[in-house]
């Protein structure tokens, strides 16, 4: 055990999160080990990644530079670490005063009932709602049909980083994983102790290399929505302009809508799509019965 009499202070805070990080390879955590590494353990952005936080967060965090982590965030980063009981118990003394503040409600989000009507009287257009975490929260049978090549539709991030349909069906897949993350990273930013987001994103961190060196960029501003190129395997390519509206009745939400240039071969695609994804009528009774 490292004895520091300074461990109460913001700096001490840093040095003693540094001394815990260096002690641990990525195999420990579950990251696979590529060639020689610079630093000894982890780094900085992998440490960030994995407790679901951005790296410039935990940066400030080791720097002393953030005073106010919050109970949810000290919580993921002493996961991470593999601290001990002496050792997490430490963590949260040195900084106690933010450490004492509520733990905000854990958040159940919900697509409303008068938004699943809606969605699903656009019968000529994919679209869902998604939550603030990209969590799919309700789509309509178009958009079902869409995304039908993919094993799981729970959750854009885990399609676009954790489904290998996403290489087949997206044109350009890292045109939207970039913006996919800028997106969450923005929502992190604001929230940076959403316990939904530090799920995710340590999930993502563990199972996706790409997602991992994504996180740790720093994204200035989240890229336009524009048109999406897609490839059905039942229809073959179709280009969709992509609509992301805020919905001002549940902050955080968005309702995405996809449209076909009309007349275009996309349309054409989309309508094909539509009517052999609809399901079967029943068959009419002719009123006969055996015996």
């Amino acid at each position: 055990m490292i004895e520091d009499k300074h461990l109460d202070s913001v700096e001490g805070l840093g040095r003693f999160l540094r001394s815990r990080r260096e002690l641990l390879t990525p195999a420990a955590v579950g990251l696979p080990s590529t060639g020689r590494r610079r630093v000894p353990g982890l780094r900085r952005d992998e440490v960030a990644a994995l407790a679901g936080v951005s790296a410039s967060y935990y940066m400030r965090l080791e720097q002393g530079r953030e005073l106010n982590p919050s109970r949810r965030v000290l919580e993921a980063v002493a996961r991470v670490l593999q601290l001990g009981d002496e050792d997490r118990l430490r963590l949260f003394r040195m900084v106690q005063p933010s450490a004492r503040r509520m733990k905000p409600p854990v958040r159940v989000e919900r697509a409303s009932s008068s938004l699943r009507q809606l969605i699903e009287s656009l019968t000529r257009s994919p679209a869902f709602v998604i939550g603030h975490a990209q969590d799919i929260l309700a789509a309509n049978d178009l958009a079902a049909a869409l995304y039908a090549d993919f094993a799981q539709r729970d959750n854009v991030l885990r399609m676009l980083f954790l489904d290998p349909a996403a290489k087949s069906f997206y044109r350009s897949p890292e045109r939207a994983r970039h913006r996919a993350v800028a997106d969450l990273q923005r929502t992190a930013a604001r929230t940076p102790d959403d316990p939904r987001i530090l799920e995710l994103v340590g999930e993502l961190a563990v199972r996706s290399g790409d997602f991992r060196s994504l996180w740790a960029r720093e994204y200035t501003k989240v890229p336009p929505y524009e048109v999406k190129r897609v490839h059905h395997s039942s229809v073959g390519d179709m280009e969709l302009r992509h609509e992301a509206l805020d919905i001002r009745s549940a902050p955080g939400q968005q309702l995405i809508v996809l449209q076909a240039e009309p007349g275009s071969p996309s349309a054409d695609a989309l309508a094909l799509l539509g009517s052999i994804s609809a399901p079967a009528l029943p068959q009419p009774s002719t009123g006969h019965t055996d015996g």
